[in-house]
């Protein structure tokens, strides 16, 4: 998806790739993202935020593609949300993942949020299984809204975790 919206975001023959390049960039100069880089470039990452303690309003004018996410987030306010978590496929399996979301915990505790939420595809099955692994539980789902972005997902699943 993070590819779709960056080609839509691109200009004047810009690279979809250089549109994400920068947003990533714009956001870790804001302190919002965590890499593992073994001084060879970046191997996994972690992107996230604090969700406020109101839900944001969907007006008529919310774009269709991120209203479902919009609708699952307003269900888990006052919550550090993992936006972006990712690695190499070569990379995964080491545990990466696992000691990335320990630090966005200990993110959360520092804001004293005192739970996580991501969002993630029904079908990505490996990123699910990491997740449930370490405690977070499926709480609610939303359709996908494909508009001509090709993919197979049908549901976006929202899962939380209480921390302790």
């Amino acid at each position: 998806m993070p590819h779709y919206i960056w080609k839509g975001l691109a200009e004047g023959g810009q690279d979809a790739w250089e549109v994400g390049r920068a947003r990533q960039a714009s956001k870790a100069r804001e302190g919002q993202i965590v890499v593992v880089d073994y001084g060879a470039g970046a191997v996994a990452s972690l992107t996230g935020y604090a969700i406020g303690s109101e839900p944001v309003e969907i007006g008529k004018d919310f774009p269709a593609l991120f209203r479902p996410f919009q609708e699952l987030e307003n269900k888990v306010t006052e919550s550090w949300y993992v936006n972006v978590l990712a690695c190499y496929p070569d990379h995964r399996g080491k545990g990466l993942g696992s000691r990335l979301l320990g630090i966005a915990e200990k993110i959360a505790h520092s804001e004293e949020l005192n739970r996580m939420s991501v969002i993630v595809a029904d079908n990505n099955i490996g990123a699910r299984s990491l997740y449930e692994r370490i405690g977070y539980h499926e709480i609610a789902s939303a359709p996908c809204v494909k508009e001509d972005w090709e993919t197979e997902t049908e549901n976006w699943m929202l899962l939380s975790k209480s921390l302790p």
